[in-house]
């Protein structure tokens, strides 16, 4: 994959038209090697982004961060320190540790991070982890994961990578893999996807399920999927096959 598909999904993210991300809302990231990933800089509108608007991290000093091999007040200085191109004016965002830690920790390749205006309504609201720990429709669990991973408002920052992990870490250990999206209370949505197309299709999957949780709790309560069914759907060997036509 290249930076210059990361440019394309970021512009599909940015489109006004979807209302997911305006003026500087949302981030993106792609791994580029081992070593290091691509991640928009800080200020650049998703929308409009060119290649120039995205700075080359490396991991290990962002690592060294998150596993308290730096101290948290040297957190400016690992900033500075994971760019390949140290004199580059480009900062990366203030997000950029939980970017690191999902490619680096949680089998990502790609990392959409938007704030959908349907999907914020509910997780600014008293059902936000009602709709991120269940699921109504098959198609929704196809592409989403069984569940979401619901991480509490914390302050952007290491003070929300460390509480994103420590929750990815719990959807790891019960579902054996780890997480396709991520619900931030009173922030927005994260999609770990496997390429660009994977990362946009579970985007607006997400965002459509956000829509019908909304109307179904219009007109009533939500009628949502049994365990035992997500399961059953999750694992059908032609939803696997379909699943990986989408990526």
């Amino acid at each position: 994959m290249s930076l210059a598909a990361l440019v394309q999904l970021s512009h599909w993210l940015g489109d006004p038209a979807r209302n997911l991300a305006i003026i500087g809302e949302g981030n993106t990231s792609l791994r580029a090697d081992d070593e290091t990933f691509w991640v928009k800089a800080s200020g650049q509108h998703l929308g409009t982004i060119a290649d120039t608007g995205f700075a080359r991290a490396r991991f290990l000093p962002l690592m060294e961060l998150l596993n308290g091999k730096r101290a948290p007040e040297s957190q400016n200085e690992a900033f500075q320190e994971c760019k390949v191109d140290s004199d580059s004016p480009l900062k990366p965002s203030i997000e950029v540790t939980f970017h690191a830690m999902l490619l680096y920790e949680f089998g990502a390749q790609v990392i959409a991070h938007t704030h959908p205006t349907a999907v914020n309504q509910i997780l600014c609201s008293s059902r936000a982890e009602q709709f991120a720990l269940n699921r109504m429709f098959p198609d929704e669990v196809v592409l989403c994961g069984p569940q979401s991973v619901f991480v509490p408002y914390s302050d952007p920052g290491l003070p929300l990578a460390f509480e994103m992990r420590r929750r990815a870490q719990q959807y790891l250990d019960v579902w054996g893999e780890p997480p396709k999206v991520i619900l931030l209370a009173n922030h927005g949505l994260i999609v770990l996807g496997q390429s660009p197309t994977d990362a946009m299709n579970i985007t607006a999957m997400c965002v459509k399920a956000a829509a019908i949780f909304a109307g179904a709790c219009a007109v009533g309560e939500p009628v949502f999927m049994t365990r035992d069914d997500i399961g059953h759907i999750y694992r059908r060997p032609d939803e696997i096959y379909r699943r990986k036509q989408f990526m």
